[in-house]
This record gives C-alpha cells, sequence and structure tokens, in this order.
C-alpha cells in the first residue's frame, strides 16, 4: 500500500467476478477538474473560479480554483514554494521553475533523467508544519489531501490564515464531485494547464501539454486483448489498480483489460484467490524502495496461491517506478515505457512460439 495513504481501503470479496463491493460516485468530468459548473461565473467582486470545457492558458491575476473543495485564489505567481510528493515536485520542475522551490518532501523515487535537479529536502516523508513554515512559502503544492493535516504540514485553513495558498493535485482529490471518475489524459492535462496558470507560466505548460499529446497519439495500444493485474504493494493482502484511477487509464492508454475494472476505486485491497481465479495475462508490479519488484516477483513466486498463475509462472511482468503510477507529468511517459515493455512481450512470446 502507499505509505502515507489516510483513508480505509477494506473492501469485502463477494467473487471473482466481482472481487469488491465498491460504492459508485458522481465524478470530475474531464476538463473541469471536479469544478461545479456554477463556481465558473464570478464578477470584478469575486474572481471567477477556474472551471470550463477545457482549462485554457491564462495569466491574469487573481486566479481563484476550487480545488478538491477549497477555494484557492493566487493573487500573484508565487516565488517560494514547498512540495510534498513526488508528483508535485516533478510537475514544477517541468514547467521549468526548479528555482522556486524552497523545500520538497515526500520523494517517492528517483526522478527520470528529464527532471533531474538538485533540490532542498525537507523531509523524508510529510513533512512539520514547523520545517515547512521555517522556509516562509507562499504556495504548498502537495500531492495528496492527507499531506495538509493538523500533524502534518497543517491543515489548509490554517494555512490559509497565515496568508498561504495550499493546492492539491486534482487526481488525489477523494471526495465527489472532485475525485476524477474516471481519470483520463485530459484530466492529466487541464490539471498541468491549472497548474502553469496558478504558478505564472501559463504558455509552458500548454507547450507541455502538446508535447505530451503528440507523444500519447503516437502509443501503441496492443490488440492482443491480455488482461492484467496492476500490483501496488502488499504482500498477503496485495493493493491494486482499480476501475477509475492512473492504472485503469494507463492500461487502456496500451491496450490491456484490467481485471479489476469492475472496483469503483483509484486503488483496492484485494485477495489473491479472486485474482488467481481470474488468472490475469500480465502483472504491472510498481517498483518502490519500500516494495520492490524482487519483493513482489518472491511473494507471487513462493505464494502457492500464485506460484500457479500464467503470468507467473511465464514471468510476464511490465514494471513501472512508482512516481510514475501516479497521475502527472510522468503519465504520458509511462504509457510509453508500458506500451514497449508490452511489444517485448509479445516478442518474446512469439519467439517461444516459433521454436516450439
Amino acid at each position: 500500500m502507499p505509505r502515507g495513504l489516510s483513508r480505509s481501503l477494506a473492501c469485502p470479496i463477494l467473487a471473482a467476478a466481482t472481487l469488491f463491493l465498491a460504492g459508485c460516485t458522481a465524478g470530475a468530468a474531464p476538463g473541469d477538474l471536479g469544478e461545479p459548473e456554477s463556481s465558473s461565473t464570478g464578477s470584478a467582486e469575486s474572481p471567477a473560479t477556474e472551471s470550463s470545457a477545457s482549462v485554457a492558458p491564462r495569466s491574469d491575476y487573481p486566479i481563484t480554483v476550487d480545488n478538491c473543495g477549497t477555494e484557492v485564489q493566487v493573487d500573484e505567481p508565487p516565488q517560494r514554494i514547498v512540495t510534498i510528493k513526488s508528483t508535485s515536485t516533478e510537475m514544477v520542475l517541468a514547467l521549468g521553475l526548479g528555482d522556486r522551490l524552497v523545500g520538497t518532501a515526500f520523494s517517492d523515487g528517483p526522478m527520470p533523467q528529464w527532471l533531474q535537479q538538485d533540490v532542498p529536502v525537507l523531509a523524508e516523508e510529510v513533512p512539520s508544519s514547523e520545517a515547512v513554515l521555517a522556509k516562509k512559502p507562499d504556495f504548498i503544492f502537495a500531492g495528496w489531501e492527507s499531506n495538509f493535516s493538523a500533524d502534518g504540514a497543517g491543515t489548509r485553513g490554517e494555512l490559509a490564515d497565515l496568508g498561504i495558498d495550499t493546492y492539491v493535485s486534482p487526481a488525489a482529490c477523494l471526495q465527489p464531485p472532485y475525485q476524477p471518475d474516471p481519470l483520463t489524459f485530459d484530466h492529466v492535462f487541464d490539471y498541468i494547464q491549472q497548474v502553469g496558470n496558478l504558478l505564472g507560466v501559463p504558455q509552458r505548460a500548454a507547450d507541455l501539454i502538446e508535447e505530451q499529446r503528440a507523444t500519447l497519439a503516437e502509443v501503441d495500444s496492443s490488440d492482443t486483448e491480455m488482461t492484467a493485474l496492476w500490483y501496488s504493494s502488499g504482500s498477503d493482502t496485495p493493493f491494486v489498480g482499480g476501475g477509475i484511477g492512473a492504472p485503469q487509464m494507463l492500461m487502456d492508454a496500451v491496450g490491456l483489460t484490467n481485471i479489476m475494472t469492475d472496483v469503483h476505486e483509484s486503488w483496492a485491497s484485494a485477495s489473491w484467490e479472486a485474482i488467481a481465479a481470474q488468472d490475469p495475462d500480465v502483472l504491472v508490479l510498481v517498483d518502490s524502495s519500500w516494495n520492490s519488484v524482487e519483493h513482489k516477483i518472491e511473494v507471487l513466486e513462493s505464494n502457492p496461491v500464485t506460484a500457479t498463475m500464467t503470468a507467473v509462472q511465464q514471468q510476464r511482468y511490465l514494471v513501472l517506478p512508482f512516481p510514475a503510477s501516479e497521475a502527472g507529468v510522468r503519465s504520458v511517459p509511462a504509457a510509453v515505457d508500458l506500451s514497449e515493455q508490452l511489444n517485448q512481450l509479445a516478442g518474446d512470446d512469439d519467439g517461444q512460439s516459433g521454436q516450439q
């Protein structure tokens, strides 16, 4: 399970066909980042809350957004930014604003080569409010809502009272109507644009989106109709990708059928028995320092329930680093990576078939 996740994820197992009992919620439509349409109008006394069919580049301040149910008004481009979680840090770096980072925390793993830069580290996990405030930030950008808490970086209300703007990745919003349902690449691109607008670099965001859309259009979607399981963490009880989050979005992009697609969660707990009953063709393994790919393979091969699965016996594994498994600027590169691995896997299978 991703470290620091605050909400309960226990879901009763029903049967191999359904796997979970999960409630359905109405989620954010692509483009609005979960913002109710009624918030899209404003006046001179009340700035318009950014919400539209597609978030457009804008550089006029103040900019107000409804972010996971918290209204955030940014009056000028932030100059002293603290980021919490890899997705937030990488977003700021991808927009060319590394010089504005006064503190980062909760890195989920190494940055890719194209984003590597020396950044000041405040804490290995969620920083204390004292550590954050010592940096005198004017903007705190978090990957999860739970990063803002009384025993963490501080609550959003407390920070607002101090004149500090806060922002959470919209893909991580948990409550309707803010949670993307399901998450799509349009949500990701609107997220990039909204951050670019808030930080004062709307054109850089637009250019990045254009580049990523072109790259995504070239991703080879497999037509092999393979089924797959997204294995994020856990040993006795695996934590897997459900049907509405980044795992589903990425598997859709490369043509894999998620065996957990009916689970109305981004990530959820499962049982090995229910998974083995479906015998997925491919296993997507998330690599992290706290639950490595090597450990996951050891778990799969040593567990009598999973050792007989076709994907385990044939070592049909796709690997993705944890920071790329959450929505952000690495989502498109992650789709490219998975597609290339899947093509390699298919090529290996063809070679084995030819030798038989």
